[in-house]
């Protein structure tokens, strides 16, 4: 389908009714959504489809068609679907998530009638201007999936991330003909490195709950970031030691390791830290705070000693390999033991090389 593209010079018309569908003059105006690429025959969410290029008051916003307006065309064909007769795809516009009619206002009015879910049509996808960083971040994903074919949904917040996971998907691909002796396009390049690479770490992180340390992120972004942490020369591999025993300091290892694993096999991508803290109370609540101590699922052990200090704790932390044992520590001491009222003043101690006796 090629688009017939509205002429930029024209100022949108006047206001719309809220009632009828979206113009798609007035979105397309409003995104300086005028770069288009042809992306075939697509089935689209019929919810999707907001308004029309060319019929937009002739139709309500739920797409019903307006009683002052001819019925013929509707008619025939409800009666086309009724006797389950074939019709031809729609032509669509989509602007971003959303849908324009260019041609088929009346099927997609019926199959909507109908409770139909999914409509096949032929769209042309107009790309809104990189003015916002919202928009430059759409941009970049639809560049992402031009080049690779991928169909899954790989949602990064960051610009540039987009870009950073091609040229880890072009590393591969040269990987690939290596190993296989042949040329490997760029899409079968990503859709094994999506397989083999991608999912897996995605899955360790997804099991590791890791998104929920960081809100406004997704599993994308902190893939991202793990895997140019630990795969990409130059970088600093804050993460520390353990994130490289679970992840490995080389993708294509990486890759070969969870090639020989079940998923229920993944390595945990977190770890347990055993902590002491020292603490002065006030000993007139010493009871209390033993008690209110206790309590704390983190805690394993209390002792109330003679000496210097007054009480003396065990704590067993679990943390994410993306986080510092300090960050965690420190949080915790702060949330859970210094807000306690009666406690003076507390010191932490962190276990270098450990000896334990079974029982």
């Amino acid at each position: 389908m090629s688009p017939r593209l509205p002429d930029r010079s024209r100022a949108p018309g006047p206001r719309r009714n809220p009632n009828t569908v979206r113009r798609f003059r007035d979105v397309q105006q409003a995104e300086q959504a005028f770069d288009y690429r042809d992306r075939g025959l697509l089935t689209v969410p019929l919810e999707r489809i907001v308004g029309s290029v060319n019929r937009y008051l002739d139709f309500d916003r739920h797409f019903r068609l307006k009683p002052d307006r001819p019925r013929d065309r509707l008619d025939a064909v409800r009666r086309a679907m009724e006797q389950g007769r074939p019709t031809r795809p729609v032509d669509l516009y989509q602007i971003k998530d959303q849908y324009f009619v260019v041609d088929g206002n009346h099927r997609i009015a019926v199959a909507k009638e109908r409770g139909f879910e999914e409509i096949s049509a032929r769209v042309v996808e107009f790309l809104p201007s990189a003015g916002t960083r919202a928009n430059a971040l759409y941009r970049e994903r639809a560049e992402f999936v031009d080049a690779t074919g991928l169909k899954a949904a790989i949602e990064l917040t960051e610009i540039g991330q987009y870009r950073a996971l091609l040229a880890q998907i072009e590393r591969h691909r040269a990987f690939l003909e290596g190993e296989r002796s042949r040329t490997v396009s760029v899409s079968e390049a990503a859709e094994d490195w999506n397989g083999t690479v991608y999912r897996p770490l995605t899955l360790l992180i997804e099991k590791a709950q890791l998104v929920q340390s960081f809100p406004g992120r997704t599993v994308a972004d902190l893939y991202a970031y793990v895997s140019q942490s630990q795969w990409e020369k130059g970088r600093d591999r804050g993460a520390g030691r353990g994130v490289t025993e679970a992840i490995k300091a080389d993708m294509e290892e990486f890759r070969r390791i969870m090639a020989s694993k079940k998923e229920a096999e993944y390595p945990d991508m977190l770890r347990e830290i055993t902590v002491f803290v020292l603490m002065n109370i006030s000993t007139k609540k010493e009871l209390q705070i033993l008690d209110r101590l206790i309590a704390v699922p983190e805690v394993r052990e209390v002792h109330s000693v003679h000496g210097s200090i007054d009480i003396i704790v065990k704590i067993v932390l679990v943390r994410s390999l993306l986080s510092s044992d300090a960050e965690v520590i420190s949080r915790f001491v702060q949330e859970k033991i210094r807000h306690i009222p009666g406690v003076v003043s507390t010191q932490t101690l962190i276990p270098g090389i450990s000896r334990t006796k079974e029982d």
